[in-house]
């Protein structure tokens, strides 16, 4: 390939980078990508750093009447999650990915190798990120999400999901319905250094405490 792209100027790309917004997928509709568009947005995906070239990824395509099928596997994986759960959410849960038209699905597959499985992971948070741009591209609004579904059992097991295998989120794809507002962006001075034996810039003020996970000791 003659024309591969390793330093060059591009001030849109530029551009579009600095002003990247996610779309949530309450705000994507019709029309989707096109299967020519599909095809483009998951060979951007495989432009991603891969140490040792072990492509330790896969995906799967939710698209047409397999939105549907796959809503009632989440429905019906809700239900044993939450078995009181009311009609009007396993209904919600059913219709979860008719939302948008597309949903791609990344799941990193570490494959075995000397190189470190914590950056085969990274390497599958980058397809992901290409998958959003690529998506922005085209002209079509994106977000990468994970939720509950992405870490339940049953549905790890009807996807195929192996042992040794993370669902990396599913990225919904769409035109937008309206524009996102734009969310708080970090400083870059708050997390970078010049000093790396005094690192002092960690970006501790942005940390929610008592949310999520907690690593502080």
């Amino acid at each position: 390939m003659s024309d591969l792209v390793y330093a060059r100027k591009n001030p849109q790309m530029t551009h579009t980078l600095l002003r990247r917004r996610s779309v949530s997928a309450k705000l994507l509709g019709e029309p989707g990508p096109t299967a020519e568009e599909v095809k483009t947005i998951l060979s951007v995906a495989m432009r991603t750093p891969d140490h040792g070239k072990l492509f330790p990824w896969w995906f799967v395509v939710f698209e047409g009447e397999k939105r549907a099928q796959f809503g009632e596997a989440l429905s019906a994986a809700w239900a044993r999650r939450e078995p009181q759960s009311t009609p009007e959410k396993l209904e919600d849960e059913r219709k979860r990915l008719l939302r948008v038209p597309l949903t791609i699905a990344v799941v990193s597959s570490p494959r075995e190798s000397t190189i470190p499985v914590w950056e085969q992971e990274l390497s599958a948070g980058a397809v992901c990120q290409n998958i959003l741009l690529a998506a922005n591209t085209l002209g079509y609004g994106a977000s990468w999400l994970t939720q509950w579904y992405s870490y339940d059992e049953n549905i790890r097991a009807v996807m195929g999901v192996r042992d040794h295998e993370k669902i990396a989120g599913f990225i919904y794809i769409g035109t937008p319905l309206t524009p996102p507002e734009e969310r708080e962006r970090p400083d870059p001075a708050k997390l970078t250094n010049t000093d790396f034996v005094n690192a002092r810039n960690r970006g501790d003020s942005y940390a929610k405490a008592g949310v999520g996970y907690v690593t502080k000791k």
